[in-house]
């Protein structure tokens, strides 16, 4: 055991030779779309359907899609029929450059009758944090590969589920860390493990915290939302426009400070930051060994997500990540021979994103010497836009940039760093088991309950 290494460590050669199996899911041949096979198939192009058309959709995912000029949005749902429409209208009225007629674009209400189509060969998700596990698992059941914004699940029960789903029926899966198909990104990580810094020693990562506000009260259900499938598993509480989302605008909506709707900043941009620390420092099947926080969450009840907060975490070869809202945002790879940081600059992947109080670089160092792309060891995988490496893959079968097996790790780092803010001491994480060592406290918030017929397991047993 190296010097300073704890007992429950694990090098990095263990976390290699474990995650082989793993490793294997994201290589797996993967199952076409019987509509595409042959060279009589009758389109080439990609039927698609859109559950949510949110914040997130109308700013980011579906401009994407429809600019990656792949395939054709068939269907579209969403559960407030307001923004139903506007999200219909917004793919009707885009730009199309494809030979015929653009297809029928179907509305729906519930998602259900979306994922039934036959069809469909992919959907794109962007709904609340909470629902992506039932929604996606749907979804991959039905045969449909799957797009899903991040963070990939609520909880690490749900996300070795929807990773081991992936695999059983042979879909292909993106989750939507889109920094991974971000030049600056890849090129950091591929400076990081060609060894530009040294050896790793640390890394820090910033992310920006979402404010807090007094409990609005009780306000009647607009007649557009159907809110009990709205809460879907999460606990049956009143109706109030601070809890759900905007009925006038699209701007940030309030469930992204709702702990039962989402945990905070911390998986909310920790899934981006935390994802691209495992690929820099080549421990994306993998996890911490440790991991000690502490966090200020407030007393209210509906915007109730953690403020300031500190996470210390312990990683193979005796690498310590440290995460705060103290830090600039992003990630800073320190190693004995000079540091390097990474951030997306002033790029925001919507208007409404969190603003960083500080003019970040996109990329620097502590000597522009360790940014020259000249003489890498290490060349990582290259996209050029995400939402279009998911639709190629869907042509090609291949494996994505963010396929579930590593999207499934950098989640559960960023769940595991909210338990020990919870708990507010230290916990120690197997990551070949995925579980706590010794720690039944910690092993119950692995998991949440859901309200039924909602959730993941409810789907399970349909």
């Amino acid at each position: 055991m190296k010097s300073g290494s704890s007992p429950n460590s694990v090098s990095r050669r263990e976390f290699l030779r474990s995650a082989a199996g793993a490793a294997a899911l994201a290589c797996l041949p993967l199952i076409l779309p019987s509509r595409l096979r042959g060279a009589n198939a009758p389109s080439k192009r990609l039927r698609l359907g859109q559950i949510g058309a949110g914040r997130i959709a109308r700013g980011h995912d579906i401009p994407a899609i429809l600019s990656a000029n792949l395939g054709d949005y068939v269907a579209i749902c969403d559960l407030d029929s307001r923004r139903l429409a506007d999200g219909k209208a917004l793919i009707e009225q885009s730009p199309r450059d494809a030979s015929g007629p653009a297809p029928e674009l179907r509305s729906y209400g519930d998602y259900r009758e979306l994922v039934e189509r036959d069809d469909i060969d992919a959907v794109v998700i962007s709904t609340p944090d909470f629902s992506h596990a039932e929604l996606a698992f749907a979804a991959i059941r039905s045969g449909k590969d799957v797009y899903l914004q991040k963070p990939m699940t609520m909880t690490v029960e749900e996300g070795i589920i929807l990773r081991d789903a992936v695999k059983r029926y042979g879909r292909v899966f993106q989750l939507g860390s889109q920094q991974r198909s971000t030049s600056q990104f890849r090129l950091a990580c591929e400076l990081v493990r060609s060894g530009r810094v040294g050896r790793l020693t640390r890394v820090e990562i910033g992310l920006p915290l979402d404010p807090t506000a007094p409990d609005q009260p009780e306000q009647p259900v607009p007649a557009n939302l159907d809110y009990d499938r709205w809460l879907g598993p999460t606990p049956r509480v009143y109706y109030t426009e601070q809890r759900v989302h905007p009925q006038r605008d699209y701007d940030r909506p309030g469930w992204m400070r709702n702990e039962a709707c989402c945990l905070g900043m911390i998986t909310g941009w920790g899934a981006h930051h935390f994802d691209i620390a495992h690929w820099g420092m080549n421990v994306e099947l993998g996890g911490p060994s440790r991991v000690e926080g502490t966090a200020v969450f407030p007393t209210n009840k509906i915007w109730n997500v953690h403020g300031a907060y500190r996470v210390e975490l312990q990683y193979p070869d005796n690498v310590k990540m440290t995460v705060s809202n103290d830090f600039e945002n992003g990630i800073r790879f320190f190693g004995d021979e000079g540091w390097i940081f990474v951030s997306r600059g002033e790029a925001m992947a919507t208007a409404s994103d969190p603003k960083s109080e500080r003019r970040s670089k996109a990329l620097d160092a502590s000597s522009p010497r360790l940014l020259d792309p000249k003489g890498l060891s290490v060349h990582l995988p290259r996209s050029s836009e995400h939402h279009l490496n998911f639709l190629e893959c869907v042509h090609s079968r291949e494996a994505t940039m963010s396929p579930a097996p590593i999207a499934h790790r950098s989640n559960t780092a960023c769940i595991v760093s909210w338990i020990a803010m919870k708990l507010n001491r230290p916990v120690e994480w197997n990551p070949l088991t995925e579980r706590f060592v010794n720690d039944p406290q910690a092993d119950a918030m692995l998991a949440r309950p859901e309200r039924a017929p909602y959730g993941v397991h409810n789907v399970l047993k349909a």
